[in-house]
């Protein structure tokens, strides 16, 4: 009950507040002078991708409905962070989200792959990534290049998806679900252990995974109570 008070309450203003905090600062951003001896430069392209993988949290809260008590505002909310994280779909991603829950690392699990960190890492890009969605994201670069220097566009753009679907897979799919399980392991999933600070930098508290397949209706931001519980 305490949750659902709380989704109520903050919901919104966190959804929005990660997307707008990764639209703000990605904006800036095209406007810097990108010098790759200084490491400011690259601590803000660092930054960039913890905020893109904040894109897909906060869908990933909308499509468990801990966004907001209303399904719309879920579905919205998700869909545009979604299609700031290069152009991903609300319709493609929210059933094969599911599926992975009912199926966890089955056959049927869209999010499992073979025992190779690269080639499962590869075939979870394949299951998520169309050449349609590719396509839109060659034009809308290049349209953004009549205005944008390009070194910006990649260096604050294109790098920081790449990565942040990198450290996704890996604290969210690849290390939770990876090698065997106890038999009473319901959820075939594992978990960091508890360190907060850590468990935001690395995957805004999704490696805390078990948690998530346990309680998959609290959103990231009180995942960490349910760490403690």
């Amino acid at each position: 009950m305490e949750n659902k008070v709380l989704i109520a309450r903050w919901g919104v203003p966190v959804a929005l507040g990660a997307t707008g905090l990764w639209l703000i600062v990605l904006l800036l951003n095209m406007q810097r002078t990108v010098d790759f001896t200084s490491p400011v430069s690259w601590l803000w392209m660092l930054l960039q991708t913890h905020l893109f993988t904040g894109l897909f949290i906060t869908a990933h809260d909308g499509m468990h409905g801990t966004i907001s008590p209303d399904k719309r505002v879920n579905e919205i909310i998700g869909s545009i962070s979604l299609g700031f994280f290069a152009l991903n779909s609300w319709k493609k991603l929210y059933p094969k989200h599911h599926d992975h829950h009912r199926h966890v690392a089955t056959e049927a699990d869209p999010d499992f792959g073979p025992p190779s960190f690269w080639r499962w890492y590869f075939k979870f890009v394949k299951t998520y990534v169309s050449w349609w969605q590719l396509l839109g994201m060659a034009i809308l670069f290049n349209i953004a290049q009549t205005s944008i220097r390009e070194v910006n566009l990649i260096f604050f753009y294109v790098v920081p998806s790449v990565l942040s679907t990198l450290q996704l897979f890996y604290f969210g799919t690849y290390l939770p679900h990876r090698g065997e399980h106890a038999a009473d392991n319901l959820h075939k999933a594992r978990s960091l252990p508890k360190n907060h600070l850590w468990a935001f930098l690395s995957c805004y508290f999704f490696g805390y995974h078990y948690e998530h397949h346990d309680q998959p209706g609290v959103p990231w931001w009180l995942l960490y109570r349910t760490k403690q519980a």
